[in-house]
């Protein structure tokens, strides 16, 4: 049996809808059972025979995080504990998702992709509060996987091909960073990646990074969905967008920004003798998705 936290969430669902077409069973929640309440643990998981969690929940507003510093960590480490704790009691495999985040981005483009023993330095209170949670996992379980991914899209929630999509069609001029370096993910990809562990049983436990194969930047992920949303459609008219490659200093947030997220994915392609495909192909196979959906 297997609990899905946060089922609401762009991984959540797309894991969920994994769930049902592959007919396994399951429990799913999101924010009516309370993962800061240690106690709304226990009651959701009462008299259930669990043996998986794959928790999917979690603080994701980057750049508000810098204000909300006391309800980021609540939810990223203290609720974080919580499961980690639930999971040891009852003796549940835990998959838990983090982040490219926890790495300070300051290698240069087209340096070694981040691998998971190399050195943590979160240079942002988001990738600290999720740092904490990893940290919390490894504290009190033996036994756990922890999926970090980076530039994630899917159909639920706000995304960077959403914003692209939108400003496409409000503006003529669109500006874009192009110094920062990444591999983005979609998350159905992601979602049969998680199942793939628990339905192969796989015991090899640890950190391992994911995304779709391949290194961009944000700009060039830009033009890449601006080309591919004209041929499909998903742009109407002959309107005709500019978008211009700026750097991140002309463009301020809240938050700070890895320059370079590139995550190493040799280990789970290994262990799990995984096939990844680029992310172009999946950037593609998302937007007929939305296409179809028109």
């Amino acid at each position: 049996m297997i609990w899905l936290i946060g089922n609401k969430g762009m991984l959540g669902s797309d894991v969920e809808k994994l769930l049902k077409v592959r007919s396994l069973t399951y429990w799913a929640s999101d924010r009516e059972v309370d993962i800061i309440d240690y106690k709304a643990l226990e009651k959701f998981g009462k008299d259930k025979k669990i043996k998986w969690i794959i928790n999917c929940s979690g603080y994701t507003k980057v750049d508000k995080a810098e204000e909300e510093i006391d309800e980021v960590l609540r939810i990223n480490q203290d609720g974080v504990r919580n499961i980690a704790l639930f999971s040891a009691n009852r003796q549940i495999r835990l998959i838990h998702i983090s982040t490219d985040y926890v790495f300070d981005g300051r290698q240069k483009a087209g340096a070694v992709a981040y691998e998971e023993d190399d050195k943590t330095s979160p240079i942002n209170i988001y990738g600290k509060s999720k740092l904490a949670g990893e940290e919390e996992i490894k504290n009190i379980l033996e036994e756990y996987f922890i999926i970090r991914t980076a530039w994630l899209y899917g159909v639920q929630g706000n995304n960077f091909v959403y914003t692209m999509l939108r400003l496409f069609k409000e503006k003529d001029l669109v500006k874009v960073v192009d110094d920062q370096w990444g591999s983005p993910t979609y998350s159905v990809d992601l979602a049969g990646a998680i199942l793939k562990i628990i339905e192969d049983n796989f015991i090899n436990y640890g950190i391992y990074h994911f995304t779709n194969e391949g290194v961009t930047n944000w700009y060039e992920f830009a033009r890449t969905i601006y080309k591919k949303a004209k041929r499909l459609g998903l742009i109407e008219g002959n309107k005709k967008i500019e978008i211009q490659p700026i750097k991140t200093g002309d463009y301020p947030t809240a938050a700070r920004r890895p320059r370079y997220s590139v995550l190493s994915k040799d280990k789970i392609k290994k262990e799990f003798n995984l096939k990844l495909r680029n992310w172009d192909e999946a950037l593609e196979d998302f937007l007929v998705s939305l296409k179809e959906e028109k």
